[in-house]
């Protein structure tokens, strides 16, 4: 996968409907365990909440649950999980805390509910992409350092360290499909005296 769009932020917001109080949480997960983990957290929390429905997808394994955790069948758990299906969110997880106020909401109440509470969570948090980039380093001169600077910008890289020593060796992200361009670009630029060198890959936010 290239790229995908998950949460920045831990975060939350809130909104109360005909009486009762809900409570949106998103947190930014890897794995079950972490998904779990934060789902125990906000069960503790809010102990004395009549409900704590949540949902999360994970990139590892396809992974997709939810719970209603006591509201009726399909009225709160898979309404916030299709939240994060439709705004193609992973790695993410979602807990809906609700308060009764007293007053049903009947099963459509209770859906929009439920999605609002996820949505209102996810904005909250901050939608982000992130894309699969190279970690690239150029060692050059210090009479060519700087044009490199000025032309990993220009190629969409953000540098990410630079060490001055007899020569200076710089050390950038940038998204893996622009990798063969900046090549080109350095060899025409440098007159084919300098190349840049992939030394690792990871996810990071664009």
């Amino acid at each position: 996968m290239p790229s995908y769009r998950t949460i920045k932020n831990e975060s939350s917001d809130e909104f109360i409907e005909k009486k009762s109080r809900f409570i949106g949480y998103v947190k930014p997960v890897k794995t079950q365990e972490e998904a779990l983990a934060f789902i125990s957290e906000i069960k503790t929390k809010h102990w004395d909440a009549t409900h704590n429905v949540y949902a999360y997808v994970l990139r590892e394994g396809g992974v997709r649950r939810f719970s209603d955790d006591g509201e009726p069948q399909g009225t709160a758990g898979i309404p916030s999980l299709d939240v994060l299906l439709k705004e193609d969110v992973t790695d993410c997880c979602v807990v809906v805390t609700r308060y009764f106020g007293g007053i049903m909401l009947g099963a459509g109440g209770l859906v929009r509910a439920y999605s609002h509470g996820a949505k209102i969570a996810l904005t909250a948090g901050g939608i982000i992409t992130m894309s699969l980039c190279k970690i690239v380093r150029v060692k050059s001169d210090y009479n060519f350092y700087g044009r490199l600077v000025p032309l990993i910008c220009e190629e969409g890289g953000i540098v990410e360290d630079t060490q001055f020593t007899d020569n200076v060796e710089v050390t950038f992200r940038i998204p893996e499909e622009k990798v063969p361009h900046f090549e080109s670009r350095l060899i025409d630029v440098s007159c084919g005296k300098f190349h840049s060198e992939v030394i690792d890959e990871k996810y990071c936010e664009i």
